[in-house]
């Protein structure tokens, strides 16, 4: 006696899985398709349709559990537990689909549609006089709580990051940090489709001071001054691969200091830091580093211009 109502449970459960599993799919791809062609009108009627033929598969699904299930005893106890189901495993629907929206990984296409039958057992499996039953659906329902909301965003934030990461570093030879000029610190960093800048600004918000870096596949054989210069301008060459550009204008000058090294070149400039500190800044130069990079992305200080 006991396995036959065990056995007419775990028939019972199986078809709410398996008719829910096929038919709110459905429901929804028609949903989906009316809204798209129809808007809300032929949303509106595609529901006031198909919600009552759901909760009728239910009915249908709850016939074989008359004799284990209370409320499944008559045919109205049916239609109100059918309703109940329905209610209960739509919102576990609807959490799954706002999970799945915020990039929790649910699986393939076949896994996402075997799931949308698992609220409704959960929510028929509370109703089942069985106190292994019921603890079998807290156990589920924890497990979903716990997937959903903690473990399933947080693997899905860490893949966006290893995603972000990985397209931050498709140009990682032109990506180079130095160290910042005493009294200043890194500001912001950018990078583009064919270079990486950095900025570095006065520590104290009290205090001028800036320098800027740029880092960027060459763009002549060799480096040579410009035909023609802007006005108060001047340009030399002082040393193979070093290049040297000074703008004078009221109140001061900017000075542009440009190197190659390899298959990079490196270019900076200030108006506060004079020609021997920007050389000490050139000077250190290094590559930036997969623990520099994850600092600059978790404090926000770097961006991607594509």
């Amino acid at each position: 006696m006991m396995s036959d109502r065990r056995a007419l449970t775990a028939l019972h459960l199986f078809l709410v899985w398996a008719l829910m599993a096929a038919v709110v799919p459905m429901l929804g791809l028609v949903l989906l398709a009316s809204g798209w062609g129809g808007g809300a009108g032929a949303m509106g009627l595609v529901l006031a349709l198909g919600v009552p033929v759901t909760v009728g598969v239910l009915v249908a699904a709850a016939g074989p559990a008359r004799t284990v299930v209370p409320q499944c005893g008559s045919t109205r106890q049916r239609l109100g537990w059918a309703v109940s189901v329905f209610a209960l495993g739509t919102l576990g629907v609807l959490a799954g689909l706002v999970a799945y929206d915020a990039g929790v990984d649910l699986g393939s296409a076949d896994a996402r549609i075997a799931l949308v039958g698992v609220p409704y057992v959960v929510a028929a499996a509370f109703f089942v006089p069985s106190r292994w039953v019921r603890l079998g659906a807290v156990a589920v329902l924890a497990a979903a709580v716990a997937y959903g909301g903690f473990i399933g965003p947080a693997h899905a934030q860490q893949r966006r990051h290893d995603a972000d990461f990985t397209r931050y570093r498709e140009h990682a030879e032109l990506q180079y940090l130095g160290t910042p000029p005493p009294g200043m610190t890194l500001s912001r960093a950018e990078i583009g489709p064919a270079y990486f800048s950095v900025t570095y600004r006065a520590a104290r918000q009290d205090e001028r001071g800036y320098v800027d870096l740029v880092v960027r596949p060459p763009v002549t054989p060799t480096l040579q001054c410009p035909d023609v210069l802007q006005k108060g301008a001047t340009c030399k060459v002082t040393a193979p691969g070093n290049l040297r550009t000074v703008v004078d204008f009221p109140g001061g000058h900017a000075i542009t200091l440009t190197r190659r090294h390899g298959k990079a070149e490196f270019e900076v400039s200030s108006q506060t830091l004079d020609e021997a500190g920007l050389r000490r800044f050139l000077s250190s130069l290094r590559p930036l580093s997969d623990k520099e990079l994850e600092t600059l992305m978790r404090e926000k200080e770097i961006t991607l211009r594509l």
